[in-house]
């Protein structure tokens, strides 16, 4: 059983930065694929970012690359998206979730484990 846990949500002005946190618990998180999903109100919830685990590939929605950056610490059990440059469109509960595998996957399906979320809201 993994548990997650988000961090670092809060309200900021467009063209500011965030940046996330998610606290895994367990003994396996190193070869776990992590991910990062956000769902606005009204909206399905959407890919942001993932890494995979063990040689930490990479992948980035398109509407945040360049933008947003995914990295993980493991010797902390945690993985991290800063944002920067942010958007209105950003506003979203953003969801850490992690796989039972190393592969990434940008689909929300694919994923074993899903934290509470924390709220991020960008003002224009």
């Amino acid at each position: 059983q993994v548990q997650l846990v988000e961090s670092g949500g809060g309200l900021v002005q467009a063209g500011g930065s965030l940046r996330l946190s998610c606290a895994a618990s367990g003994r396996t998180f190193t070869s776990r694929a992590m991910g990062w999903f956000r769902q606005a109100p009204g909206k399905e919830r959407e890919f942001v970012a993932a890494i995979s685990g063990g040689d930490d590939n990479l992948d980035y929605a398109e509407s945040v690359k360049g933008r947003f950056t995914i990295s993980r610490d493991n010797a902390k059990n945690t993985v991290y998206l800063q944002m920067n440059s942010l958007l209105p469109e950003d506003t979203a509960d953003y969801y850490c979730a992690a796989r039972s595998g190393y592969r990434l996957s940008v689909w929300a399906s694919e994923y074993d484990y899903w934290g509470q979320g924390t709220q991020v809201t960008v003002s224009s």
